[in-house]
C-alpha cells in the first residue's frame, strides 16, 4: 500500500436545535449544509463530519456559537429544490451546498446568503462566479475536477485494460456538469487517439444502469468511465455491482469507488475538500464577502488501483501504474 499527502480541501454540517444553550452574551450564527448523498450513505457522512471537526477547531462550537443545520438530496434534484427552499427560509448566516445541482438549486432562492460549494467543476460556465479570482457574488468555494480529467481516466484504463477496444463514459444529465458535456470533450478526443470507439451512457435509474452495462457487455473488449456527477455517486454500488457482474473494467472519480470494490480511481480527496472548507465558513462569519474570496482548485490528485477486482477481471495493472498509485488495495 502507498500512500501520499494531498492538498487539504474540505466541507459540511451537524445540527440546528431551536436554541443554543449556554450563552449569553456570544451570538450564535447558523450555517446550513445541502448535502447530494442519500442519509444513509456512510461516506457522505465522514464528509460531514470532516467539515463539522474542522469548524470546531477554528473555534466554532455546536449549541454554543454555531447551530449547523443538514439536509441530505440523495442524488435526486426534486429533493435539492425542495430542501435549498427551506435552507434559504430559515435565513443562516450561510450556506455549505455539496455538487453542482445543489448550487443551482440554492442560487434559484438566494443571491444574498453567502455559499460556498464543495465539489463542483465548472463553476464559471455555471454561472455560479465571475471568475476564479474574484468570483463577484455570493458564491465561492472549491473546485474539484477540470475537464481534461475525462481524457485521464480513459489512458489509465487504458494502461490496465490495453485490450480496450471500445469505451463508454457513463453519467446522470440531470446532475452532471453541462449536462454530461463537460467531460466528454477529453474523453472522446482520448478515445481517438487510442483508436477506441467512444460512447455516450447517460443514466438516470438503477434499471438504466444495468443496461447501459448489459449493453457494453454485449460486446467484447469494452470498458467503462464513469463521469463524477452527485448521481452516480449516490448509485455508485449498484455500478461496482454490475461492472464485476458483466467483467466490465472500469474507472471512478473516487477513491471511496476502488475501496467499495471498483477497480480503478482517480481524482481528488473529497475529505480534503470538506476540510477545507471550514476555514472559507468561517471567514465569512466573520465578515468576508465570498465575491472577494477565489475559487480554489486542487493541484493534487490520488490513484487507487483495487487489485483484488483487477484479479477476478484477468488483469494485470502494470509495475509502474502500481508504483504511481498512492494506494492499492489487495
Amino acid at each position: 500500500m502507498r500512500r501520499r499527502t494531498f492538498i487539504t480541501l474540505i466541507g459540511s454540517a451537524a445540527a440546528w436545535p431551536l436554541v443554543a444553550r449556554g450563552q449569553q452574551n456570544e451570538r450564535v450564527r447558523r450555517v446550513a449544509v445541502l448535502m447530494a448523498y442519500a442519509n444513509s450513505d456512510p461516506e457522505g457522512h465522514v464528509l460531514l463530519r470532516t467539515f463539522a471537526e474542522a469548524l470546531e477547531e477554528i473555534g466554532w462550537k455546536p449549541e454554543r456559537n454555531v447551530i449547523i443545520e443538514r439536509r441530505w438530496a440523495g442524488g435526486d434534484i426534486d429533493r435539492m429544490q425542495r430542501f435549498a427552499k427551506e435552507l434559504v427560509a430559515m435565513q443562516p448566516d450561510v450556506i455549505l451546498a455539496n455538487t453542482t445541482p445543489v448550487v443551482a438549486a440554492i442560487q434559484r432562492e438566494t443571491r444574498t446568503i453567502p455559499i460556498v460549494f464543495v465539489v463542483v467543476s465548472d463553476p464559471i460556465g455555471d454561472g455560479f462566479v465571475a471568475s476564479l479570482a474574484r468570483p463577484g457574488g455570493n458564491i465561492t468555494g472549491f473546485l474539484h475536477l477540470e475537464a481534461s480529467v475525462g481524457g485521464k481516466w480513459l489512458e489509465l484504463l487504458k494502461q490496465v485494460a490495453p485490450k480496450l477496444r471500445r469505451a463508454a463514459a457513463m453519467f446522470n444529465p440531470a446532475t452532471s456538469p453541462d449536462r454530461g458535456n463537460y467531460y466528454l470533450p477529453a474523453f472522446e478526443a482520448a478515445a481517438r487517439a487510442f483508436g477506441m470507439e467512444s460512447i455516450v451512457a447517460p443514466v438516470g435509474s438503477d434499471a438504466d444502469i444495468e443496461a447501459a452495462i448489459a449493453s457494453l457487455a454485449s460486446q467484447p473488449d469494452s470498458g467503462l468511465v464513469v463521469m463524477s456527477d452527485g448521481f452516480v455517486r449516490v448509485h455508485r454500488k449498484t455500478i461496482i455491482a454490475a461492472t464485476a457482474r458483466q467483467k466490465i473494467p472500469a474507472v471512478y472519480p473516487l477513491r471511496v469507488n476502488a475501496q467499495d470494490g471498483g477497480l480503478l480511481a482517480f481524482g481528488p480527496s473529497y475529505v480534503q475538500l470538506f476540510h477545507q472548507a471550514a476555514p472559507y465558513v468561517d471567514r465569512i462569519l466573520r465578515g468576508e464577502r465570498p465575491a472577494e474570496l477565489p475559487v480554489q482548485v486542487p493541484t493534487r490528485f490520488e490513484l487507487v488501483i483495487n487489485l483484488k477486482t483487477a484479479k477476478a477481471l484477468g488483469l494485470s495493472v502494470p509495475p509502474a501504474l502500481q508504483a504511481r498509485a498512492d494506494e492499492m488495495i489487495e
